[in-house]
């Protein structure tokens, strides 16, 4: 978690290097160049702290109503139609129930497959919301879960 102190509005101008470093710039110059291709506005310093890791937000169970259903089994059946080496869809969701955390380049191993390929995948079941990130790699959504059958 992030936490924000003081915010004040601030002349570019007057900004220095030390400032404009501790903003991850290497100098007060190259902040000034950043901040004209952006376009001018009101420039603001915020203060930030680390507030600690984020709590752990517990996935709230998904209950697919038979439509949502038909609509993933329609989009899974385009996605395996239209890939030339045929149905994939189930067996990556089916790997990702199994093994929770799963990286990309651990899939492409198990399947024989490019890295970007599966990356590509998996991103495709992402945009679905059937997979989501997890530590490394990816899990099963509580949307995937679900459609899945799993707790």
């Amino acid at each position: 978690m992030i936490g924000i102190g003081e915010v004040t509005e601030v002349d570019p101008g007057r900004i220095t290097d030390a400032d404009a470093q501790r903003a991850g710039f290497t100098s007060a110059a190259g902040l000034r160049s950043s901040l004209d291709k952006h376009g001018r506005g009101v420039v603001y310093r915020l203060v930030l702290s680390y507030g600690g890791p984020a709590p752990e937000l517990r996935p709230q169970p998904v209950d697919l109503r038979p439509r949502e259903r038909a609509a993933i089994d329609r989009q899974l059946a385009q996605l395996d139609v239209s890939a030339p080496r045929g149905p994939w869809t189930r067996t990556v969701l089916e790997a990702l129930r199994r093994c929770p955390g799963l990286r990309a380049a651990e899939l492409a191993a198990d399947h024989g497959r490019p890295v970007s390929r599966c990356k590509s995948d998996v991103w495709q079941l992402r945009e679905l919301g059937l997979v989501e990130p997890h530590e490394a790699g990816f899990r099963l959504s509580p949307r995937g879960k679900s459609y899945l059958g799993s707790p």
